[in-house]
């Protein structure tokens, strides 16, 4: 797929790389044994080698490099058995120690790739995709810098360190992505491998992952690489694309009226969706690299990369060919099965009691149908998974019919209720006695004798339209099985 931005002059194509900065699932930081813990009060998970003080040596914390080999191992990528930290000296207020301990020659993982489902970008219910091989350059560790706030002062920045030293895994793509739509799903592909590796819990609205976008222009046919843009900080797919297209047309604009790119670092404000500058871009040479004094290098075993493999889970990839396979699904729904792994385990527990296409019916139409149209994400759901096997039980079991259950399930949305208490409460309860639901039928064809008179004369299709009558006077709680063979026997 090529995305072109057409000029005045010239058509011009996109180049994009991405970096992804994950946070790694662990207890304490990279080089110390402060808590990671969200939202606990500013400054309160901070210890001296956090805050840099005379003397204090940082100490690898040990289960940080097991997540970034796992990640690596899951990234189909090459693990080194020596890597190295550096240090990356720049100045911010945020940063107490002056530098960021972080890999740059010798990374922990090195060249891999993800294969990436692509939607093709077309108006309708077109489902078509296609695979996108993206080449990783690199995953290194690094440590995270604070947080600086400048709205709680009229003069004043306030300096919060409780992310000082956080352990990162920087995951660097080659320059293959070609479009915004790709560099959104394949920020996708890695959060669903992260989280089914549990090496990150993928959250992007907390900052626990975050992708800076790299993006230049060229005219289509030129093979050397423009000047490269990189846009900070993106936290959502959907911002990935729109920073990454008005940044492609920002770029074309300046080109086709004869200036030239500045290398430099761009936020996106998602309020106006646009970039700005935010510094000009600096090189490697400007963050003054070269291997930390205070951490000899790092060395892994074969045996204890063996040792991962052997716990890795079922990854996205692997699960979804296994959907399709065993569960007779389509590659798109099982694709949106397996791009979220909570999304995944909910699945999961369905059809341990039902029958696949029934739970995948129920979970992406009906319960996803719902979500979609409230602004509701899986995080808030009110419907747990055991309801909803609670809620297909019932229409399994006869107990109410499937109409029924989807007022049911309006229901629990909002009030996330089970569905016995639901059922007891409304007198959903289906009606399966046979001389109440004959009486019913007695009742619609006394009231319809043209009805029935075309009906035996042979218009066979006015069948639907008793058992339509019937379940509209028992108010949809008669059970269309029974409703179903007695008409025949009545209508005979």
């Amino acid at each position: 797929m090529t995305y072109t931005i057409q000029g005045k002059n010239n058509l011009y194509e996109l180049v994009i790389g991405c970096e992804i900065h994950a946070q790694i699932a662990t207890e304490s930081k990279l080089f110390s044994r402060s808590s990671t813990t969200f939202g606990n009060p500013q400054n309160s998970q901070v210890s001296f080698v956090d805050a840099a003080m005379p003397g204090m040596l940082p100490v690898m914390n040990e289960f940080a490099v097991y997540q970034a080999v796992k990640t690596g191992l899951g990234l189909n990528a090459q693990i080194n058995l020596r890597s190295i930290f550096d240090r990356k000296n720049y100045f911010y207020a945020d940063l107490p120690q002056g530098y960021q301990i972080s890999q740059f020659s010798d990374p922990i993982v090195g060249i891999g790739f993800v294969e990436v489902e692509v939607p093709n970008e077309k108006h309708g219910e077109d489902k078509s995709t296609y695979k996108k091989r993206v080449g990783i350059t690199r995953l290194h560790l690094e440590q995270d810098a604070g947080k600086s706030i400048h709205d709680q002062h009229p003069t004043l920045s306030l300096i919060d360190l409780n992310r000082c030293g956080v352990a990162l895994m920087e995951i660097v793509s080659d320059p293959d992505i070609t479009t915004p739509t790709e560099a959104a799903e394949y920020v996708k592909k890695i959060r669903a491998i992260v989280r089914a590796l549990n090496t990150c819990d993928g959250d992007m609205e907390k900052g626990n992952l975050r992708c800076d976008a790299n993006v230049s222009v060229r005219k289509v046919g030129e093979t050397k690489l423009g000047t490269r843009c990189e846009i900070k900080n993106l936290n959502s797919t959907r911002n990935i694309v729109r920073a990454i297209e008005f940044e492609a047309a920002r770029q074309v604009d300046i080109l086709e009226n004869g200036g030239s790119i500045n290398q430099e670092t761009r936020l996106f404000d998602a309020i106006t969706g646009e970039t700005r500058t935010m510094r000009s871009k600096e090189d490697a040479m400007d963050y003054r690299y070269f291997p930390d004094p205070d951490l000899p290098p790092l060395v892994i075993t074969q045996e204890f990369i063996d040792d991962i493999k052997k716990t890795m889970p079922e990854l996205p990839d692997a699960k979804k060919e296994r959907y399709v396979r065993e569960l007779g699904i389509s590659e798109y729904d099982a694709g949106v099965l397996t791009m979220d792994a909570d999304i995944c385990g909910y699945f999961e527990k369905l059809i341990e009691k039902h029958e696949a296409k029934i739970c995948l019916t129920w979970l992406t139409v009906e319960l996803f149908g719902r979500m979609n149209k409230a602004g509701v994400s899986f995080e808030n759901l009110k419907i747990s998974s055991d309801d909803l096997i609670a809620l297909l039980d019932t229409i399994k079991s006869g107990e109410i019919s499937g109409k029924i259950a989807k007022d049911v399930m309006d229901i629990m949305f909002e009030t996330g209720d089970t569905p016995a208490k639901i059922i007891e409460e409304k007198g959903f309860k289906q009606v399966s006695d046979v001389s109440a639901i004959e009486k019913i039928i007695d009742t619609v064809i006394a009231n319809n004798p043209d009805k029935l008179a075309e009906y035996l004369s042979g218009k066979d299709k006015l069948f639907g339209f008793f058992v339509g009558q019937v379940m509209k006077e028992s108010k949809g709680q008669a059970n269309p099985n029974v409703v179903n063979e007695m008409l025949k026997e009545k209508l005979k």
